[in-house]
């Protein structure tokens, strides 16, 4: 069986990092996360969370470790719960490179501040493009759910410039855009948009 997490245990998880953080630290859920904490998902079994500001990401790291996290992948951290918390320095999500920083105003969703830890949702357009960048079938859905939930509040001609810009400065662009193109297809076949 596939551990998941929900909402509540991901701000209780969150939570109780803040009870260790002795400094500010601003965190962007990305991802699974993203979708389970803006009520999309019941659960996700991904904990994906970018630290845009380099030196909170260097204070955080550290922290966990003093923690007992360990690193078991390129930015994955565990301590044995079976929870591998996936986090992204910088604007940068796996593979895929922001165009605009995170903290910018509009970039973000604030969900949660707590004493010392700030933690939003990525916006939704970068949320899509980061999502339908990794191609999986899962992301697809995902981005599908969020259009439909969305739907009055996403602007596609803004979604279609965007990701169309963030594509151009990726090697892969030409993929990239069919893997859009086809996301466009199926919103239009299902009816969420026009």
């Amino acid at each position: 069986m596939v551990n998941r997490i929900t909402k509540k245990e991901l701000l209780d998880e969150v939570g109780a990092w803040d009870g260790f953080i002795g400094r500010r630290v601003s965190l962007i859920a990305c991802g699974g996360t993203a979708m389970t904490l803006l009520g999309v998902k019941d659960s996700t079994r991904d904990i994906d969370l970018m630290v845009p500001v380099k030196s909170e990401y260097e204070y955080l790291t550290g922290t966990l470790e003093d923690l007992g996290y360990k690193r078991v992948t390129g930015s994955g951290w565990s301590r044995g719960s079976g929870f591998v918390f996936d986090l992204f320095p910088g604007k940068k999500i796996h593979t895929t490179e922001l165009i605009e920083d995170p903290l910018e105003e509009g970039n973000h969703i604030p969900i949660k501040s707590f004493s010392r830890i700030i933690l939003g949702v990525l916006n939704d357009y970068d949320l899509i493009i980061s999502k339908l960048f990794r191609g999986y079938p899962v992301d697809g859905e995902d981005c599908l759910a969020l259009m439909r939930a969305k739907r009055d509040e996403i602007d596609i001609e803004k979604l279609t410039a965007r990701y169309r810009e963030t594509a151009s400065y990726d090697i892969s662009d030409d993929r990239l855009l069919k893997h859009f193109d086809s996301f466009l297809d199926r919103l239009r076949k299902e009816g969420v948009i026009p």
